[in-house]
């Protein structure tokens, strides 16, 4: 889900900075009520509705080092760099989204905060391990759906350059211990992701439903993943539009950023 647009000239609508330069084939759009703010590939990548839920799931503390497996435009990491955090880490393959990752980091003065580094993260090693790492998979089985119109989308939604196991696998190597791993995938793929995750020494903890209307079966699902075996914390579901087709108010204070959710 896409926010209202910014147009092109003007001072910068946040810190008052020059006017924002933005490509023929960009869109700048805003988010948290105009705390942040994104540039976007017209035909290309965009993020949905999955970055902002994912961003609100996870629990953060001033002291934790995070890492994103798959930043995309660097969304999720501008929401959460937004609360009390150590540095963070975001990992994206694909050199135009990294690069486009990067100008956002810039747009939102967290070139303090957030390192957008272009790699594959499969092959990312690293001493010192994270305390948190999050990924939004690509969500579509290799050799199933149809790819879509560009390549980048495509690498983005489908399990085209790594899949659910080899995320879970990067996050369990780069994972501390005592560390969290959160993640969001759809609700009939529940049973590859936590497969995946036990292969790799993770187990689910925190498992939260997304629902797209009161009555209709989850579509999404939000987990918090850790080493320890855990009994698994079932927390309330999240609906996010009534009956009407407007956006509930749990919803509406996720997208604005006043939202954070059930305990975990």
């Amino acid at each position: 889900m896409s926010s209202p647009k910014i147009k092109k000239s003007g001072p910068h609508p946040v810190c008052g900075l020059p006017p924002i330069r933005i490509r023929e084939d960009e869109t700048l759009d805003a988010f948290y009520r105009g705390r942040v703010l994104v540039l976007q590939r017209k035909r290309g990548y965009r993020f949905a509705l999955d970055a902002p839920l994912l961003a609100d799931f996870i629990r953060t503390r001033r002291t934790d080092e995070l890492l994103e497996l798959g930043t995309g435009s660097g969304i999720i990491s501008l929401l959460v760099g937004l609360r009390p955090t150590g540095p963070i880490t975001a990992i994206e393959i694909q050199p135009a989204l990294a690069d486009i990752a990067r100008r956002n980091v810039a747009l939102n003065r967290m070139n303090g905060r957030i390192t957008v580094v272009r790699r594959d993260f499969r092959t990312y090693r690293r001493r010192k391990k994270f305390d948190i790492v999050f990924a939004n998979p690509p969500y579509i089985r290799k050799r199933t759906g149809f790819l879509s119109a560009t390549a980048e989308k495509s690498v983005a939604k489908h399990e085209l350059k790594c899949d659910i196991v080899e995320v879970m696998q990067a996050a369990a190597r780069l994972l501390k211990g005592h560390g969290r791993a959160y993640f969001v995938f759809p609700r009939r793929r529940r049973d590859d992701l936590e497969t995946a995750a036990r292969a790799c020494g993770l187990h689910l903890q925190a498992v939260r439903e997304v629902h797209p209307r009161p009555g209709a079966e989850a579509n999404l699902f939000l987990a918090e993943c850790g080493f320890a075996a855990k009994a698994e914390r079932v927390l309330p579901p999240l609906v996010l539009y009534d009956d009407r087709g407007g956006m509930t108010a749990e919803t509406r204070r996720i997208f604005e950023g006043r939202n954070r959710g059930p305990a975990h």
